[in-house]
C-alpha cells in the first residue's frame, strides 16, 4: 500500500500513529506487540485523533531516528531491529518505524521481564500477555501447536475414541487403529508409553474432553429482531469437534428462508444467505480456533438483518482476509487440520477463503465484514436491505396460539385484525403441500372474500418465505398457485409436532 493510502488507515492491529514521539515505556510497548503479533507501522509524527499530518522538524528527523534506535535496543528483550524511514507530505516530514513479526518470541520489556512485560497487540491497544499467551507465542517460537501438545494426567483408557472411529470409518473407508492414531499424530510415543495429544482429547467424546476443554463447542442462538435482548431458539453444539461445523449449519439452515421461484419448467430455488459461504466459515472457524484460550467458545448469532460467527483466536498473522481470491494458507492447529482435511470436511490448503469469495459474487444483497475484536475473530453476513416493518411474524403469533372457531357465520365476516390460528395455518399448510390455488385454499377454508383472504393468510406466508408463488412474476395471475417452501415445510412439521 502507498504511503499516502496507508497513513489514512484506522489505527488498528498493524498500525498506529503518534503526534510526537511516545514516553519510552508507551513506545516499548508498541515495539514488543508489534514484534510478537503480526508485526506493524508506527507513524511519528501524525496525529491520529483527527488524523493530521503534525510533521516533525527537518534539524529533528536524524537525531530522532537514532533517539528511537536506541530506546528500542535499551528497553526491548531479545534484540528488536526497527526499520526506520523518513516520509514528506505538503512540505511536513514524519517517520514511519516498521517493526516485522520476530522469531524469537516472547519479546517484552528488559525493566519488567517476560512474565510482567510481555505485551501483545489486542486491536489498535497494546495489553499485557498472560500466561496462556506467553506459553502460546513460545510454542510458536519452537513451531509447536497446542493441538499437537502431549496429554500427562489423564490415562488413555479414560478418553472415549469410539464416535469419532465410527466417522472416520464412514467418511475414509479407513480403520482408526493406533498405528493410523499415530500416523496422524493423535497418539504419540513419549517414554515407552502411548500418550494422547490435546487433539485426541478434542476429537473424543468423554469426560476428559469435558474437564479440560469445556470451551470447545458452539453456541448457536436465534434472536427476535436485530438485537440479541430476546431468544426465539439456540442450541449448544459440544460433541467431538470432527462433527460440530455441521451441526451448528444445521441449526444455521432450520433458521433462514428459502426461497423458490419457477424457470420455465423448472423450479429453482434460492437460501437468502450464501450458505456455501456460511458452511466454510464454519468450518475453518472449528479447525482454526484457538484452542489453548480458557473461556472462550464459537458463537453463531442469527438476527434478523444479519448472520455473525465468532471465533477464538486473532488472524494468523500472514492471513489476510482483504485479499480472499488469494488462496492463503496458513495452519494454527497442526494436528487438527489434516485430519479434517483427510476426513474431507476441508478442501485443499488455501481454497476455503476462495470459495467464500466466489459465492459472496453471487449475493450482491449480502455484505461481508470481518473484525478482530480482542482476541477473537468475528465474520458478519450482512442484509444490504433489510428494513425492520415492527410487524409480528406468523410464526410468532401461532407461538401465542389466537382463537378460532368453525361456528362463526362465516370466516370473512371476521375481518383480518386478529392472526389465524396454529390450526388454521396448518390447514393452509398441509394444503399446499401439493399446489393449491388461492381458490382452492379459500373454499378449504370456507371463506368468500379474496381481498381479506389474500391479506390475513397468503400475504403473510409469503413474506415469511413459508410460502412461494409458482408465477412470482405475474401474482394475480389466474394460473397462479401455491406451494411450500422449505422453510415452511420445517414450520409444518414443528406445528404437526406440538399440536
Amino acid at each position: 500500500m502507498k504511503i499516502t493510502e496507508l497513513i489514512h488507515q484506522p489505527e488498528g492491529r498493524r498500525i498506529e500513529f503518534k503526534g510526537s514521539l511516545p514516553t519510552v515505556s508507551d513506545l516499548a510497548k508498541t515495539i514488543v506487540a508489534f514484534a510478537n503479533d503480526a508485526g506493524g507501522e508506527l507513524f511519528i509524527g501524525i496525529k491520529n485523533e483527527p488524523r493530521e499530518i503534525i510533521g516533525i522538524a527537518e534539524d529533528d528527523v536524524i537525531a530522532l531516528e537514532e533517539q528511537i534506535s536506541n530506546l528500542i535496543h535499551a528497553h526491548c528483550y531479545p534484540i528488536i531491529i526497527p526499520e526506520i524511514s523518513f516520509h514528506g507530505i505538503e512540505g511536513r516530514r514524519f517517520i514511519k518505524v516498521q517493526i516485522y513479526r520476530g522469531s524469537n518470541l516472547p519479546y517484552y520489556l528488559k525493566s519488567k521481564g517476560k512474565v510482567a512485560g510481555t505485551y501483545i497487540r489486542v486491536g489498535s491497544s497494546n495489553r499485557p500477555a498472560d500466561a496462556e499467551i506467553i506459553a502460546s507465542l513460545e510454542r510458536q517460537r519452537r513451531n509447536i501447536s497446542f493441538d499437537s501438545e502431549l496429554v500427562h494426567d489423564k490415562p488413555l483408557a479414560d478418553i472415549s475414541l469410539e464416535p469419532f472411529q465410527e466417522f472416520f470409518r464412514e467418511k475414509t473407508g479407513e480403520a482408526l487403529n493406533d498405528a493410523t492414531l499415530r500416523k496422524l499424530e493423535l497418539l504419540k510415543d513419549f517414554q515407552g508409553s502411548l500418550l494422547p495429544t490435546n487433539a485426541y482429547v478434542l476429537f473424543s467424546d468423554s469426560q476428559v474432553k469435558q474437564e479440560l476443554f469445556p470451551y470447545a463447542k458452539i453456541e448457536c442462538a436465534r434472536f427476535k429482531g436485530s438485537s440479541s435482548h430476546e431468544f426465539l431458539d439456540q442450541k449448544t453444539v459440544d460433541g467431538n469437534i470432527a462433527v460440530q461445523a455441521e451441526a451448528a449449519y444445521n441449526f444455521v439452515l432450520r433458521h433462514i428462508n428459502r426461497g423458490a421461484t419457477v424457470k420455465g419448467v423448472y423450479t429453482e430455488s434460492r437460501w437468502e444467505y450464501p450458505v456455501v459461504a456460511i458452511r466454510e466459515a464454519l468450518r475453518n472457524a472449528v479447525v482454526h480456533r484457538d484452542y489453548s484460550l480458557a473461556g472462550k467458545d464459537i458463537k453463531v448469532a442469527i438476527y434478523d438483518d444479519m448472520l455473525e460467527i465468532t471465533s477464538p483466536g486473532n488472524l494468523l498473522p500472514s492471513i489476510d482476509f482483504n485479499e480472499m481470491d488469494a488462496r492463503q494458507s496458513d495452519i494454527r492447529n497442526k494436528v487438527i487440520a489434516p485430519v479434517f482435511k483427510k476426513l474431507g470436511i476441508i478442501d485443499q490448503w488455501g481454497n476455503g477463503l476462495k470459495l467464500i469469495a466466489d459465492e459472496l459474487n453471487a449475493y450482491p444483497e449480502i455484505e461481508f465484514k470481518w473484525f478482530e475484536k480482542g482476541l477473537q475473530f468475528q465474520v458478519q453476513f450482512l442484509k444490504k436491505d433489510y428494513r425492520p416493518d415492527g410487524a409480528s411474524t406468523v410464526m410468532e403469533e401461532c407461538g401465542r396460539e389466537q382463537v378460532g372457531t368453525r361456528l362463526a357465520p362465516s370466516r370473512h365476516q371476521v375481518g383480518t385484525k386478529s392472526a389465524p390460528s396454529r390450526h388454521q395455518v396448518e390447514i393452509v399448510l398441509s394444503s399446499c403441500e401439493k399446489l393449491a390455488t388461492i381458490q382452492q385454499l379459500m373454499t378449504i377454508m370456507e371463506w368468500k372474500d379474496r381481498s381479506k383472504f389474500r391479506e390475513k393468510y397468503v400475504t403473510p406466508l409469503l413474506k415469511e418465505n413459508i410460502l412461494a408463488m409458482t408465477i412470482p412474476e405475474k401474482p394475480t395471475s389466474s394460473r397462479q398457485q401455491y406451494c411450500l417452501t422449505e422453510k415452511g415445510r420445517r414450520f409444518l412439521a414443528d406445528i404437526k409436532a406440538t399440536s
